[in-house]
Parts: structure tokens; sequence; C-alpha cells
């Protein structure tokens, strides 16, 4: 199916003659080649909130993505996407085709299709429906610019688009004769232009995709489905920000996803961390068609990877994490659709054994060329047996759907709310769109280990000293926030205050290797920290012996309590002077039923 990710992807910019620099005659416009229509902050920003919303490598979504939407820039222009609405500036279809598709994307998450298959047939599909999302979205309105517009050259000629990108300098107006909804009709005009051969052969294997996307193009929504319903709710999206102020609204630095977070923490914990193909001990094991990660290794590690860059809102829970792996098309489903398979693996040694496992796709973590070779043994998925994981691997067994969507995708509220109030929070002030940055191409970021946090000093032996230099690395590097609303480290009477069991039960996330520590001592994990973090004397005990003190948090609407450890001395973690938290009152005398308390 990615096949056509191996060639290389298409620039038309390069080579193509522009018109000469030089001043323009009033009411012309020289035509720009699509990297310098795609170099503003603003559109450069938007090129990045699309790749987050894709599982693609960058050289895959070159291909898929980046391509057609050069394509796409180059016929487009300036040219505004209505007369007197919305966009309604020079460069507006540019501006608002590109916010539908990011909007589009994000929409699309919540989605599992096709509705009503199997999950198997979802998993192996998502990506060419997640791509008919974004070509549907910026398609939708690309009839315009061939009814809607009076395009001529300096010398009267007319241009047509397909004629081809716009070569020499030009002006345009609106027709006055224009009929509304011809350029719905036009649609089918200017597609092939902008999705070459590959790409429409790949989307026409799937009859259901690909209905859907010919009933868009031909502005048929009402038979479009969920298709047709994503570009509506992306389409309205974009207007109502654009209409609701300044049309040089810029989108705010992408986040990352969480889809694109859990790639990326596996992609780095492939290449630095994990074994595979091992004889017996190993992480996981490469076939040729799946990768086969044993569940609980995978799930621990990656969520005490992902904690220790700092990366907030990945679940303590296996199940959940799981669940989320499997919605975003990370994890395979099972025929029960299931998240754990249990699996035999065997050797060609003879040695063999049976695992739980999540199983992935090798293409979303590899490149072709750089794909390690695959096991010699054989990975055979064990037959009439649950498919639920031992104690010891996690605890996750069917898949759990969030609780507001079912197959068929979210409810009309779920929608309400995440079809465009929820979408215009990804929108910020900034500038006013500019071409007069150079041309770049969006950064390519990656989840990465910081300098002090090398996978050496992420697996050295836990210890109390060894808690308090993650905690000093952790705070230094702003990757443990101090005196926010959910912060695991205040400041308090002139010192720091620890949350417990919160803050151990960080530590604890980002060492897994805790667990066998605590059990031994029959201890959770991380209790088994709070106390070596005792053991140290660095903390400061009440009048009455207890470890714990209650801390009052009033805020502008409502008061609560925290408990945790007052540091005897805040130097050990801040080289600064401590200014303490306005919000925070330090409660003296009370007794505490914490398990801290001694």
């Amino acid at each position: 199916m990615f096949s056509l990710f191996q060639r290389k992807s298409v620039r038309l910019t390069a080579g193509e003659p522009q018109a000469p620099v030089s001043e323009m005659p009033k009411g012309l416009t020289r035509p720009e080649s699509a990297a310098s229509l795609l170099a503003t902050p603003r559109r450069r920003k938007l090129l990045e909130h699309i790749w987050q919303r894709t599982s693609l490598s960058r050289r895959q979504f070159n291909t898929l993505y980046l391509a057609p939407l050069e394509r796409y820039a180059e016929l487009v222009q300036q040219f505004p996407a209505s007369e007197g609405h919305h966009h309604a500036y020079p460069g507006g279809m540019l501006d608002h085709s590109l916010e539908i598709v990011a909007y589009a994307l994000k929409l699309r998450q919540s989605y599992l299709l096709p509705a009503g298959t199997t999950p198997e047939t979802q998993a192996a599909q998502a990506e060419a429906w997640t791509a008919a999302t974004a070509y549907a979205a910026l398609l939708h309105d690309i009839g315009k610019i061939a009814v809607d517009l009076h395009v001529e050259h300096t010398d009267g000629s007319l241009w047509h688009p397909w004629h081809g990108s716009l070569q020499r300098p030009y002006r345009f107006r609106y027709r006055k004769d224009r009929e509304y909804r011809l350029h719905s009709a036009a649609t089918g005009l200017l597609y092939t232009r902008l999705l070459d051969r590959e790409i429409l052969d790949w989307l026409s294997q799937y009859p259901d995709l690909w209905a859907a996307l010919l009933y868009v193009l031909a502005g048929q929504y009402e038979h479009a489905g969920t298709l047709g319903e994503l570009v509506i709710q992306a389409d309205q999206a974009s207007v109502a920000q654009e209409l609701g102020g300044d049309p040089g609204k810029a989108i705010a630095a992408p986040k990352h996803t969480l889809q694109r977070k859990l790639l990326d923490g596996l992609r780095y914990l492939l290449r630095e961390e994990f074994k595979l193909n091992q004889p017996q001990a190993s992480d996981g094991w490469l076939t040729q068609d799946a990768l086969w990660l044993v569940s609980k290794t995978v799930s621990d590690k990656l969520r005490a990877y992902l904690l220790s860059q700092g990366i907030e809102g990945i679940p303590s829970n296996n199940t959940a994490l799981f669940n989320i792996m499997q919605d975003h098309g990370i994890a395979q489903p099972t025929p029960d659709d299931k998240a754990i398979w249990k699996a035999t693996v065997t050797s060609d040694g003879g040695w063999s054994h049976s695992f739980t496992f999540l199983k992935l796709s090798p293409a979303a973590i590899w490149e072709a060329a750089d794909r390690p070779p695959a096991f010699t043994g054989n990975v055979d998925v064990d037959q009439g047996e649950e498919d639920t994981p031992a104690p010891s691997e996690g605890n996750a067994g069917h898949h759990v759907p969030d609780a507001d969507l079912d197959q068929s995708g979210p409810t009309e509220s779920v929608m309400a709310d995440d079809g465009v109030n929820a979408l215009l929070n990804l929108l910020d002030d900034s500038s006013a769109p500019t071409t007069a940055d150079p041309p770049q191409p969006p950064k390519e970021e990656v989840v990465a280990p910081v300098p002090d946090e090398e996978p050496e000093r992420r697996n050295a032996s836990p210890s109390g000293e060894h808690f308090m230099e993650w905690l000093r690395q952790r705070i230094q590097a702003r990757k443990l926030i101090i005196n926010d609303a959910k912060a695991l480290v205040h400041t308090v009477d002139g010192t720091v205050y620890l949350v417990s069991p919160g803050v151990f039960q960080r530590y604890a996330q980002e060492h897994p290797q805790i667990a066998k520590l605590a059990k031994t001592e029959k201890l959770s994990d991380w209790q088994w920290a709070q106390k070596k973090f005792e053991k140290l004397g660095l903390h400061r005990k009440q009048d009455n012996g207890l470890n714990i003190w209650t801390c009052e948090v009033t805020g502008p609407r409502k008061s609560r309590r925290l408990h945790g450890y007052l540091l005897a001395d805040g130097s050990v973690l801040f080289n600064e002077p401590i200014l303490n938290n306005p919000y925070l009152t330090l409660s003296v005398g009370e007794a505490q039923s914490n398990s801290g308390a001694t």
C-alpha cells in the first residue's frame, strides 16, 4: 500500500520559469513558487499541524501531503477565498484551505473508519482515510478558480487553471455572472492536477472511501457520509475563526499530539534501548509483517521515557495507554478487538516461550532502508486462548473506547464541542501573513533525550540520592513544573514542599525497575521511593514528630489541601533564592493519616 512512498516527492518549483524581479505595474501580481507561498510563519505552522495529525515519517508526508499542497499553492497563488465574505484578502484561498486540512485531520482522529467494519479493516485503511480526509478538505473549493474568477495576463490573454500554474504576471476579478454552486461541479476539472496517478490508484482500492471522496469532490456532501461531515465541520471552523477577528491571525506553535509523542518515543526506544530478535532475552521480535513488542516492557519503558522528557498526560494505567495506542492506529487490534496478543516465540535453536505482545506495523517505525533484519525464528499467535495478559504483564484486556464514542464516530454533542469551538483553541494571535521570510520547510521535531538524561543515567540504580538528583534535574530542565495548580513541587515557608505521594509516583513511573526492588520489601513502588527519601533525613519534621505536612491551597474559586514533605534546606534543589507560592499556606500541628507519617 505504501510503495509510492519510495518515490521521491515531487517538487514543482524546481527549474520552472519565474517572472523577472522588477517593479510590477499596478493591478498586476507576480506568480510565486510553492516554496515562497508556503514559507510564511503562519503557513509553516499550519503545515506542521498537518504533519502532526499523521503517523508518517517526513519523507512519507512529503509524498502524500506536501506534494499535493505545493501543487495547490502554485495553482491558487494569491487568490482570495471569497469576494467579500471570509478570507477575502490576497492569499486567502491558500490560508483557508490549509486551515481546513488541519481542522479536518484533527476531527478525523475521533473516528474509526470505515464505520461498521472490523477493527482489522479499520486499522488497514486508517492512513488511506486520513489522506482522503486531507484531500477532500483541500479540494472542496478548488473549482472556484475555474468558474468564479476571471484571470488574465498583461497582454489580456486569459488564463484557466487547466493550463497549469501561472507563469506570467496576472490580474483577476470576480465574475459578476458567476453561479454560486457551480464551483462544486467544477472540482472534477482540476483534482487530477493535484493528486497524481499513484495516489488515486491507492485510494481507489477502497470502495467506501473512494465513493465518499468522489461525492465530496462533486459537492454532494449528503451522500459522502462521515467524510462529508468532516469537511463541513472543518470549513465552518475556519470561516468562524477568520470572521471573528483579524485575518492575519496565525496558528499557534503546534503542540505534539499524543499520537506523535507515542510514535516518536517508540522510535527512540527501538533505536537506542530495546533489544530485538534475541534468541531469548528480548524486548520484542520483528517478523516480515509485524513488530511484536512485549506488552509490559513497552508500556513501562515508553511511559518512563516520555515522562523523562517532560511530556505530561501519559496514562499511568496500562489499559488506558494500550487503548490510546490502539485508537490512534499504533497498536493493531486482535480479531476480538483487544490490544493484547498472546503468541509463542520459537528460535531456530529450539528455544520457545509465550508472551503477551503489542503488535505494530514496521512501516510506522522505520523507513524501508532502515528496517532491521527479520527474526529467523517464528512468532505464532496462540489460538483458542484468552488474549488477556498475566498479572505481571500489565492490565490490558478488551479495548474500551472513550465513553462518548462508538464505532461510527462521536455523538452529536461531541461533534458540536470538538467540531468548531475546541478547534478554535488551536488558533492564536500572531503577526499578519507575510512572504518576506525566506522559504523553509517545516522543521521535523522528534522527542529526543536531553543531554543529562542519556539511557545510562536514566537506568542508574534507584535510591534516595538518585531520587534527589532526578528531582533537581527535572526542575532545572523545567520538566517538573513548580507552583502550578497540578505541580508536584511548591515553594512555601522559605523552602521546598514535595507533594506526596504524587512526586514519588512520578519518580517510580520514570524508573520501572523500582517495582522489582519494592516487591522484595513488600512495598508498592512509590512507597519504596518514599522510604528511601525519608532515610536521607533531608526533610523537616513537625514538633509532634510527623513527617507529613499539610498545605492549604487557596485559589480564586475554591480551596483544597495538599500533603507532603517539607525540605529542611531548599538550596539542595534551588541555587537561587526561593520565593514562596502566595497561594499556599503551611498548616502546623495537625495529625496526619498519610502513610508517610511516623
